[in-house]
């Protein structure tokens, strides 16, 4: 694995402590995190990325103050720079239609906090190899 590139991953979550579990745990699984807890500054992020600096993987929050992950999902995926991006949403609701919303607009997994650090781990390092697959298509 040290000649594999280290997955990418920006974060969005406006809990301090969710972002820290982030940086720390998945640091040590071999990932480059960057994250924000103002959903506005990633929606920025992502309106000015150039294509070196878009991710491989975004975890998304659902609810935030001002910016709800699943409006967030919609402004990240009309970016061609990002629209390919796999979106895993992570989020304290475990109800069916918070689920089908996050999935209807642009997240390809769902997690339920509190979660799993290695199931998470599992579905990132997914996600990023689905994405690798989809660049190298024509």
């Amino acid at each position: 694995m040290a000649d594999e590139p280290r997955i990418k991953v920006v974060a969005v979550d406006d809990d301090e402590t969710i972002l820290e579990i982030y940086e720390t745990g998945l640091a040590a699984a071999g990932c480059e995190v960057r994250s924000f807890s103002d959903p506005k500054k990633a929606r920025e992020f992502f309106a000015a990325a150039k294509p070196g600096d878009v991710p491989d993987v975004i975890l998304m929050d659902i609810m935030m103050p001002g910016v709800d992950g699943i409006s967030l999902m919609g402004d990240i995926r009309s970016k061609d720079v990002a629209a390919h991006i796999p979106i895993i949403a992570v989020s304290g609701l475990n109800d069916a239609a918070t689920l089908n919303d996050a999935l209807l607009f642009g997240a390809m997994d769902y997690m339920v906090k509190p979660f799993d650090l290695d199931t998470l781990t599992a579905k990132i390092r997914k996600a990023a190899e689905l994405a690798r697959k989809r660049a190298q298509k024509p």
